[in-house]
């Protein structure tokens, strides 16, 4: 469905996204996880269209997405910062949206607001932000898009309205073989929700996959020595992270391969501890800032 091939976007001389390239299916739905500020936003209004890159392209179903009214009909783009008329209400929200989306459902705008309690005839701009977000859900729903990019979109929202909004993600790509891009800092916002994780990092993707094969793609390792070792001896082993203290060494092993884990067991450690990185834990480490030095911040 959705395909970015080799995307550079540039501001001027700053380079925010680099040569990033990824595919979201039919019936997906893809977590786009980063700090605030790493390229989330920028390279889901390349997607939808907003935004033209200086290198790459965006495909839809094999068509380019920018400058075409078409495909763009079939994509829904739910910004971080949300605008509507000072006077605006979801019920004339409806009416603007039926004049660009030739499939906008009333019966489903009707069910959809009753469902999160929403008001059609009070100003949106009265609503709490929790409610405004809501409110866009309900409007994007209505559309019958494709595809659904959703920009930091739990923010606001109280716990049960979460719940509410992820089940009805999952039941809308299933009854209409649609697909999300749903992009957060929180990893613990999607990791339940998505069936692919990329992770933003340095302007470019970091790591991608299926959440199932992330979950189990890496390992940490710590091994206890009975004898004095040096961190050279790990040279031959593709690891990252290598650190030591004291009689332990510590590694995290991408793939956990059985050759890595021969390489391993030649080294003699005393004992041998290994343990399947959580997504946060990779998220960490993508990240490079699994860890603060806390002391002498304080006092």
């Amino acid at each position: 469905m959705i395909e970015v091939k080799n995307l550079t976007k540039r501001y001027g001389k700053f380079t925010a996204l680099q040569n990033i390239s990824l595919s979201v299916d039919k019936g997906g739905i893809y977590g786009l996880v980063g700090y605030n500020g790493a390229g989330k936003t920028t390279l889901l209004k390349n997607i939808s269209g907003v935004y033209k890159p200086e290198e790459g392209t965006v495909f839809f179903d094999s068509k380019p997405v920018f400058d075409n009214p078409k495909v763009k009909e079939k994509i829904f783009f739910i910004p971080d910062d949300l605008y509507f008329g000072t006077y605006a209400n979801m019920n004339k929200m409806a009416n603007f949206y039926n004049g660009y989306y030739s499939k906008f459902d009333y019966s489903m705008f009707k069910r959809l607001t009753a469902a999160f309690g929403l008001d059609p005839t009070k100003r949106i701009n009265g609503f709490s932000k929790g409610m405004q977000r809501q409110a866009e859900i309900v409007l994007a729903m209505s559309t019958h898009p494709d595809l659904i990019l959703l920009d930091e979109s739990f923010d606001g929202i109280d716990p049960q309205k979460r719940v509410l909004i992820k089940g009805l993600l999952m039941e809308y790509i299933n009854d209409f073989n649609a697909a999300v891009i749903i992009s957060s800092h929180n990893l613990t916002e999607l990791e339940d929700l998505c069936t692919d994780i990329g992770i933003i990092n340095g302007k470019k993707i970091a790591i991608t996959g299926k959440v199932t094969d992330l979950s189990f793609g890496k390992s940490k390792y710590r091994l206890a020595f009975n004898r004095p070792f040096t961190l050279d001896e790990f040279s031959g082993i593709n690891c990252q992270n290598l650190k030591k203290d004291g009689q332990l060494a510590m590694f995290t092993v991408t793939g956990d391969s059985e050759e890595v884990q021969e390489q391993i067991k030649a080294l003699n450690p005393a004992v041998i501890e290994r343990i399947n990185l959580s997504l946060e834990e990779i998220f960490l480490e993508e990240m490079e800032g699994g860890s603060y030095d806390f002391k002498n911040i304080l006092v």
